[in-house]
C-alpha cells in the first residue's frame, strides 16, 4: 500500500486539492502523487458530490487568478483536464459538471486567460475508442466454432467456457461508481448492473439444481450431477471463481444433497473432487482458502463478488469518514480505493476463449429461471420421497451459498423475455433447419428442450412430426412466463364468455367446447382461451389492439344472451357484435377437419345435431341458426396468437344484419317464448311432484300393512 505521508492522519479538502494540483508539471504531465490524485478524484463521492468538489476548485481558481499566479492557474487547468480525460464517465452522467466547467471558462475570459479554455474541452468524451465498454472486448462468434446445442452432447469444458463468457460480460458492466453506491446503501435496489450479476449467479445455481432434478431416475440424475462436477473443475482451472461458487453451491444445496439414491450412483473419485472444491470455497476463517488461491492467480480471473463486497462493507464500517478536527480520513479512502480498483482492473483482462453465439443464446434463455425454494424442495421430495424408516443421513458439508445473494432474482419483463426467446429460436433454426423450410423435427426439438429443466406443454399440435418456428417460439415464451410468474406485464382482463360461433383458444389452438360459458375472453385485447389456459397465457396483453375506431371486437354487455340452448334465464355474458362486410378472403377459408373436431352450434329449440361418426355436434345449415346471431366476423383477430393458427370455420356467413329495432324485437319475442316455456315446465314439474307425493303415501300405507300382518299370525297360533 502506497504511503500517504503527511495525510496519514487526515487532511482537509483544500489540502487535498492543492496537493493534487501540484502533481502536474509545467507541461501537464503527472510527476508525483498520482496515487493520491486518483484516490481524490474517485473516492470523493463518498463524502461529497463531484459538483461540490468542482465548486471548491472554482473558488481556489478565482483566488489564484486574482493573485495573478498564472503558473498555478495552468496547473489547475491540467488537473481538470486530467479529471475529464481519465474519469469522463462522471461528466457524461452528470450534466451539471459540464456546466461548472463552463463557469471556469467564463472566469478565464473575464480575467483575460482565454488561451486556457481549450484545455477544458468535454465534447470529445464520447468519441474516443477506449471509452467503449470493457465487456465488448470479448465477442461471440457463430462461424469460427461449431458446438452442439444439446446439453447431453456438450462437453464440460464447453459448458464452462460459455458460462465464463456470460459471467465476464455481466462482471464488466459493474462500474466503479456502482461499488461506491453499494458501500453507502448496502443494498442492490439502485444498482441494476450489480443486481443482474448476482441474479445470474443465483440463476446458474438454480439451473444446476433443476437440471439434476429434471431427470426421472436416480442414475440419470447422477450422470447430470457428475457432469456439473467436471464443469466446476474446468471453471476452477479457468479461474472463474464466481461461477464456480454458483455451480458448487447448486450441487451442495440441500435439495440435491438429500437425494441418497442419486448419490449412490456417483463415483467416489468424483465425490472427492467435489469435496476438494467445497473446501476451497468454504467460508471458514473468512474464506481463507479461496483468498490464498485468488492471490496466487494472475491474468484473467473472476472473483467471488460477494466475498469482496463484504470486504468493502467491513472497511466502511470499521473506519470513520472523518478524524479529529473534522479532517478527512484519507486512509479509509485509500483502503476502499484499493479494493474497488482491484476489481475494476480485472475487467481489463478478457478470457482467451471463443464462444459460440448460438449456445450463448440457448444458455441465456435457460438461465432465466424464477423458481422459489419451496418449489425446488417440492420437486426434490417428488423425485425421492422422505423415507421415515431409512437411517439418519450422514452429516454433510454445509451448502456452499453466499448469504448476500439470497433473495436476489432476475426481474423479468416482456421485452427481455421476448428478446431472449427470439435469439434462441433463431439459433435453433440456424443449426437444425438446414433446408430452410421453417421446420425442425420433433426429435431435434426434444433434444433441445432437454437443455431446459422441464417441458411446459405438448408440441406438434398438427401431429405432422415437424415443429414450426411459431410453435417453438410459443413454447419457450410460455415456459418463460410460467416460470417467471409475470403479473402486470402479461395480465389479461379475462371474463367468462358464452360464444355464439366456433372459437379457438389463442393459447393452445384448441377448440372451445361447450354449450354455454365455453371459455374466457380478455376485455382489453380480445384474446380467447380455455379456463385451464387462463392462468398459463404466455402472451402479453395488448391493450391498444382494441381502439375506438375498430368496433369489430367490442362486446355488447347490456344485451341478453338469448341464443343459449335450453332457454337459460339470467345469462349475462356479453355477445360479440360484428359490423361491416366480411373480408374478401373469408369465403376461401378452409373448414376444420370433421374427424378432429366439429363446429358446435345450437339450434333455436335448444337441441343439437350429433355427428354419428365423431359423437360431436355437427355444424348446422344457416337456415337452422338463430336470426339474432352474429354477422360475418373478420378473418384476423386483433390479438393474433403466436402459435400456429388453425383455419377458422367461416360460421354464420348467410346471417342477415338486422336493424337495432328488429334485433330488439326478435330478442324480446325470444325472451317471451322462453318465459312461457319455463312456466309450462314449472307447472309440469308441480304436477309430477304431487303425483310423486301421492305414490309415497300409498307406499307408506302398504309398508305398514306388510309389517303388521306377521304379528297377527303369530298371536293366532299362540292362542290355539
Amino acid at each position: 500500500m502506497t504511503g500517504l505521508g503527511q495525510f496519514s492522519k487526515g487532511a482537509s479538502w483544500e489540502e487535498l486539492i492543492y496537493t493534487c494540483v501540484q502533481s502536474f508539471d509545467a507541461d501537464g504531465n503527472v510527476c508525483h502523487n498520482s496515487h493520491l490524485l486518483n484516490i481524490t478524484l474517485t473516492m470523493h463521492r463518498l463524502l461529497l458530490t463531484s459538483n461540490q468538489l468542482l465548486d471548491k476548485l472554482l473558488i481556489l481558481f478565482r483566488s489564484t487568478l486574482e493573485e495573478n499566479k498564472s503558473e498555478e492557474c495552468l496547473k489547475m487547468c491540467y488537473f481538470i483536464r486530467y479529471w475529464i480525460s481519465e474519469f469522463w464517465s462522471m461528466f457524461r452522467l452528470h450534466s451539471c459538471l459540464s456546466e461548472s466547467v463552463e463557469q471556469f471558462k467564463d472566469l478565464m475570459r473575464e480575467h483575460g486567460q482565454e488561451q486556457l479554455c481549450p484545455l477544458l474541452q468535454t465534447k470529445w468524451m464520447g468519441d474516443r475508442e477506449w471509452s467503449r465498454k470493457a465487456s465488448q472486448k470479448i465477442k461471440a462468434s457463430s462461424k469460427k466454432r461449431k458446438v452442439s446445442l444439446l446439453f447431453d452432447h456438450l462437453e464440460p469444458v464447453e459448458l464452462a467456457e460459455h458460462l465464463t463468457y456470460l459471467e465476464f460480460k455481466s462482471f464488466c458492466r459493474i462500474s466503479f461508481s456502482d461499488y461506491q453506491k453499494y458501500i453507502r446503501n448496502e443494498c442492490l435496489t439502485e444498482i441494476p448492473a450489480m443486481e443482474r450479476s448476482i441474479a445470474l449467479c443465483n440463476g446458474i445455481s438454480q439451473w444446476v439444481q433443476l437440471m439434476v432434478l429434471s431427470r426421472p431416475t436416480a442414475q440419470l440424475r447422477a450422470e447430470v450431477f457428475t457432469k456439473f462436477i467436471y464443469v466446476a473443475q474446468n471453471l476452477q482451472q479457468m479461474q472463474n471463481f464466481n461461477t464456480l461458487m454458483a455451480v458448487v453451491g447448486g450441487l451442495c444445496h440441500s435439495s440435491i444433497s438429500r437425494l441418497k439414491d442419486t448419490c449412490t450412483y456417483v463415483p467416489n473419485e468424483t465425490t472427492k473432487v467435489l469435496n476438494e472444491m467445497t473446501d476451497l470455497l468454504s467460508s471458514c476463517r473468512n474464506y481463507e482458502n479461496y483468498r490464498q488461491m485468488y492471490s496466487k492467480c494472475s491474468g484473467f480471473k473472476i472473483p467471488i463478488l460477494g466475498v469482496h463486497l463484504k470486504d468493502l462493507i467491513a472497511v466502511n464500517e470499521a473506519m470513520t469518514d472523518y478524524v479529529e478536527n473534522d479532517k478527512i480520513n484519507v486512509q479509509k479512502l485509500q483502503a476502499l480505493y484499493n479494493h474497488i480498483n482491484e476489481l475494476v482492473q480485472q475487467q481489463q483482462n478478457p478470457p482467451l476463449l471463443d464462444a459460440n453465439k448460438d449456445l450463448v443464446h440457448l444458455l441465456t434463455l435457460s438461465l432465466d429461471l424464477y423458481y422459489t425454494e419451496d418449489e425446488i424442495y417440492e420437486l426434490s421430495y417428488a423425485r425421492e420421497p422422505r423415507n421415515h424408516r431409512a437411517p439418519p443421513a450422514t452429516p454433510h458439508r454445509p451448502p456452499v451459498v453466499v448469504d448476500w445473494a439470497s433473495g436476489v432474482a432476475p426481474k423479468p419483463d416482456p421485452k427481455t423475455i421476448s428478446k431472449h426467446v427470439q435469439r434462441m429460436v433463431d439459433s435453433v433454426f440456424t443449426n437444425y433447419d438446414h433446408d430452410g423450410r421453417g421446420f425442425i423435427s420433433q426429435e431435434d426439438f426434444e433434444k433441445i428442450a432437454a437443455s431446459f429443466p422441464f417441458s411446459f406443454c405438448v408440441m406438434d399440435k398438427d401431429k405432422d412430426g415437424l415443429i414450426s418456428r411459431e410453435e417453438i417460439t410459443a413454447y419457450f415464451m410460455r415456459a418463460s412466463v410460467i416460470c417467471s410468474k409475470l403479473g402486470l406485464g402479461f395480465s389479461h382482463n379475462f371474463q367468462e364468455m358464452t360464444y355464439m360461433r366456433p372459437t379457438f383458444c389463442d393459447n393452445c389452438s384448441g377448440f372451445l367446447w361447450g354449450v354455454i360459458k365455453q371459455g374466457y375472453r380478455c376485455r382489453d385485447c380480445g384474446m380467447n382461451c380455455h379456463k385451464s389456459c387462463k392462468d398459463q397465457v404466455a402472451f402479453e396483453c395488448n391493450k391498444n389492439a382494441k381502439t375506438s375506431g375498430n368496433p369489430d371486437w367490442s362486446p355488447s354487455s347490456n344485451t341478453a344472451d338469448s341464443a343459449a340452448p335450453g332457454g337459460h334465464d339470467g345469462l349475462d355474458e356479453a355477445q360479440f357484435i360484428y359490423t361491416g362486410d366480411p373480408p374478401p378472403d373469408c369465403t376461401n377459408q378452409l373448414r376444420p377437419n370433421p374427424a378432429s373436431y366439429s363446429n358446435q352450434l345450437t339450434v333455436a329449440s335448444g337441441t343439437s345435431l350429433v355427428n354419428r361418426s365423431t359423437q360431436t355436434e355437427a355444424a348446422l345449415t344457416p337456415s337452422l341458426l338463430q336470426p339474432t346471431l352474429l354477422t360475418p366476423s373478420p378473418s384476423l383477430s386483433p390479438c393474433p396468437s403466436p402459435v400456429p393458427q388453425r383455419k377458422r370455420a367461416a360460421a354464420n356467413k348467410l346471417s342477415i344484419t338486422l336493424n337495432p329495432g328488429d334485433e330488439n324485437k326478435s330478442t324480446h319475442e325470444a325472451l317471451e317464448k322462453e318465459n312461457q316455456s319455463l312456466i309450462k315446465t314449472n307447472e309440469s314439474l308441480r304436477r309430477k311432484l304431487k303425483e310423486a307425493q301421492r305414490e309415497i303415501e300409498i307406499l307408506k300405507t302398504l309398508l305398514k300393512r306388510h309389517t303388521l300382518r306377521p304379528v297377527e299370525e303369530d298371536s293366532a297360533s299362540s292362542s290355539s
